[in-house]
């Protein structure tokens, strides 16, 4: 006889923790990223770099990140992620904290960021995402976009914490005060309620009487990789997110060429993250009720309205805010939808390895995106013609998810 579905209200009353812990490790994992948008002047000022080299040592970063992605994967489906996220928080929150001793060299510039990568693999995506998919089914959706709400949070407060700490202790003291700060926050919840099914139950009176997780189905892995949705998914990764990480790490230059002083521009780049956290929650609820793959390509449409707006009236404040609010609606979306296609398409089984490949696509644009941008500034000293771009790759992008098969994997 087969095992009742549970209910949404059910997975939530015994794991209602683990999505929350989840978000703050996933919050730790782009700290680098939504981070470091206020240090980009201070640096720049300080070494007299272009805006370029400011930003280079986060695509060495990631180009490091993408190549490991798969791997990672592959150990979280041996060992479980409870372990490797752990550890890897130390890790990100310590790398990113010796930023701060950067001496002007560039080789030691890429060295800490180099440092900065491998610490940053244990905190992936993929650890988090596949806890949570893990222990929820029925409201998988909602579920997984509180853990990936992570990034919003922080969208949300990395950019007004660094500039407060920039602007009260200098950008060196900053670096060293919001690694600590996030990870006295971050590990003690992780410690206590972070565990996925492969990491097994804790023991207490209500655990033990919950029945033994499922078997987790899905296909191999090597079909998966042969599969043309894996190959679409991961078309649509790498063009979102060279584009809209660009755009985010940007946001606060793009918005000071406009302008605005430094504090308003964090405050306008803040809302980018507080709408994130809108539309993850929003995607989660749309995800468990409707078609996910035309959730994700009406959703993927929406940066060529922030687009237009910063390339035609991006002096004027209230088009700012819009385009904050945009950017920030389809930030909380992007990897909700990557995810959750993932696990409709190819089961659960092969999730961390499959999913670590797309993350390598992810990987792929989050280190040239942010690069690109700087290059096209460098060059022209306007960011128009990477709008321009942007408004390009996000269509194609929202046409890829568009293409995917009705059906999913069936196990």
């Amino acid at each position: 006889m087969t095992e009742a579905r549970p209910t949404a209200r059910m997975e939530w009353r015994r794991y209602g923790a683990l999505p929350i812990a989840a978000a703050l490790g996933y919050s730790t994992s782009v700290i680098h990223i939504y981070g470091l948008s206020p240090y980009i002047e201070p640096i720049q000022e300080a070494f007299n770099w272009s805006r370029a080299q400011a930003t280079s040592g986060l695509t060495v970063a990631t180009v490091i990140n993408a190549v490991f992605c798969l791997f990672i994967g592959m150990l979280v489906d041996r060992v479980g992620p409870r372990r490797v996220g752990l550890i890897g928080v130390l890790l990100t929150t310590g790398a990113f904290a010796l930023l701060g001793t950067a001496t002007g060299d560039k080789g030691n510039w890429y060295l800490l960021w180099g440092v900065m990568a491998f610490a940053t693999l244990p905190v992936q995506a993929t650890i988090w995402t596949s806890a949570v998919a893990s222990r929820f089914e029925t409201s998988r959706g909602m579920a997984l976009a509180v853990t990936l709400s992570g990034a919003s949070l922080a969208a949300t407060v990395f950019p007004i914490l660094a500039t407060w700490l920039i602007v009260t202790y200098g950008w060196r003291t900053a670096f060293a005060a919001e690694g600590l700060i996030w990870a006295a926050i971050t590990f003690p919840m992780l410690f206590l309620f972070f565990r996925g099914a492969r990491d097994g139950e804790r023991k207490n009176s209500v655990e033990e009487t919950a029945p033994a997780p499922v078997e987790l189905t899905g296909i191999s892995i090597s079909d998966g990789l042969r599969s043309s949705v894996f190959w679409r998914l991961f078309l649509a990764s790498v063009l979102f997110t060279f584009t809209i990480i660009a755009l985010v790490v940007h946001f606060i230059p793009i918005l000071r060429n406009a302008g605005t002083d430094h504090l308003a521009a964090a405050g306008v780049a803040s809302m980018v993250g507080i709408f994130s956290i809108v539309g993850r929650l929003g995607t989660g609820f749309l995800l468990d009720h409707f078609k996910a793959s035309r959730v994700g390509a009406a959703i993927f449409v929406l940066p060529i309205i922030a687009c237009a707006l910063l390339l035609t009236v991006g002096s004027n404040s209230v088009a700012q805010f819009t385009a904050a609010i945009v950017i920030g609606l389809t930030l909380g979306s992007e990897i909700d939808v990557i995810v959750y296609l993932t696990t409709r398409h190819f089961g659960m089984k092969n999730f961390g390895t499959l999913y670590g490949g797309l993350l390598t696509a992810l990987s792929i644009g989050t280190a040239f995106g942010p690069l690109a941008a700087a290059a096209v500034y460098d060059a022209t000293g306007v960011y128009t013609n990477f709008l321009i771009l942007t408004m390009l790759f996000m269509a194609i992008s929202s046409l890829s998810l568009l293409s995917l098969p009705h059906r999913g994997y069936e196990g």
